[in-house]
């Protein structure tokens, strides 16, 4: 009987991946989430909207399962607004000219490093309307067929090409599926009702300059939880 012969070093190369991968999606799902609450409690006319697609959808006698995303499209497109402004990563990794080419009038020589600015790219005013304010709508009308996977260079929180991020999957699974569970399940408000902070602190990872506080009320049946 034949048996499949795996190179050792290979496993060893899996080892090392996965748990970088798990921890870099973690990071970056906690931080997107910070901000996706943060402008739903600037934006309580959405945030309302968002629960009551979801109690049409899933409704209030279970919690919203893994099956039930696909059919929150504006739950869908608060999280594309929410990577529009506030991206991960104020900038995409570097890439390397391989070859002489022509720019947008620019000569580049081989072997030139660019880095996107995507803080500056997801808030063109030539290609976003009110490209400061939070809209989630644009992605239900005007931007409908936008997504975030790198086919729309005007949108790319994860990059795009070969270099795109590894764990863009994990990161939108996990970030629709907390997200749409915790609206889902409680009120959201902050203390004294104010508004929040949405100071941006510089560093590699696109983090709040200031702790997010917010207040929790049960929305569902105490069998529930």
């Amino acid at each position: 009987m034949d048996y499949l012969k795996i190179d050792p070093r290979i496993l060893d190369l899996q080892e090392i991946k996965e748990p970088s991968l798990i921890a870099g999606g973690g990071d970056t799902v906690t931080v997107m989430l910070v901000w996706t609450v943060s402008l739903l409690l600037n934006n309580r006319h959405v945030l309302k909207k968002v629960q009551q697609e979801l109690d049409i959808h899933i409704g209030k006698e279970r919690r919203v399962k893994e099956s039930d995303i696909d059919k929150l499209i504006y739950l869908q497109a608060i999280v594309k607004e929410t990577l529009r402004l506030y991206p991960a990563g104020f900038l995409g990794s570097p890439r390397e000219f391989t070859e002489d080419c022509k720019l947008a009038d620019y000569h580049i020589p081989r072997g030139t490093r660019l880095i996107i600015n995507l803080w500056k790219t997801h808030r063109d005013p030539q290609v976003w309307f009110d490209p400061l304010e939070f809209r989630p709508e644009r992605f239900l009308t005007t931007h409908k067929d936008f997504d975030v996977k790198g086919q729309n260079f005007e949108l790319i929180p994860f990059g795009a090409g070969r270099r795109i991020c590894p764990g863009i999957s994990f990161s939108l699974h996990m970030l629709h599926l907390v997200l749409a569970n915790l609206l889902h399940a409680f009120e959201l408000s902050t203390p004294s009702h104010e508004s929040v902070n949405m100071t941006v602190n510089a560093g590699l990872t696109n983090m709040k300059a200031t702790p997010l506080d917010v207040l929790l009320s049960p929305r569902l049946s105490r069998t529930l939880y």
